[in-house]
């Protein structure tokens, strides 16, 4: 019986070695596994301190074109405001044009007779003025031919 207890000790002991033996591989494997691991987060690290570094020249360039976009935009406000100004400017004087058309439309319609007879007394007149120049021209050239006809006959 002391066999068995020396065999049962020693079939112990062997498995132990063996559990010892995979316990150490597994442990090396797990340690290789975690140096690994820790690479990865150091170059994780780095990748997020050069992503942190973008970010913030990135926001400072954000808040930069922001600041030059609220300057850019008070200025094109006064810009509106100016055509603003000039829209309503145009539109005072368009009602200005449209009353004063309906001014003069309004007198013309008044008068319409009055510049009616006018033209007609003008063209009268342009007729008798016509007239009067033509029997001043023709008197002239009777008095011009019996002019001739005396010195023809005084030779």
């Amino acid at each position: 019986m002391e066999i068995i207890l020396y065999l049962s000790a020693a079939v112990a002991s062997v498995a132990f070695v063996i559990l010892v033996i995979y316990l150490v591989r597994t442990l090396n494997s797990l340690q290789g596994t975690m140096k690994n691991v820790s690479k990865t987060l150091e170059n994780l690290e780095q990748h997020i301190e050069g992503v942190s570094r973008e970010t913030t020249e990135l926001l400072h360039k954000t808040n930069a074109l922001a600041d030059d976009l609220h300057g850019k935009s008070r200025r094109l406000n006064t810009v509106v405001d100016a055509v603003k100004d000039v829209g309503e400017s145009v539109k005072k004087f368009n009602q200005s044009i449209q009353k004063i058309t309906a001014s003069v439309n309004s007198q013309m319609e008044k008068n319409e007779e009055k510049v009616s007879q006018i033209i007609q007394w003008s063209q009268v007149i342009l007729e008798l003025k016509d007239k009067w120049q033509a029997r001043k021209t023709a008197k002239g050239k009777s008095e011009h031919g019996e002019k001739k006809l005396q010195k023809g006959a005084g030779n």
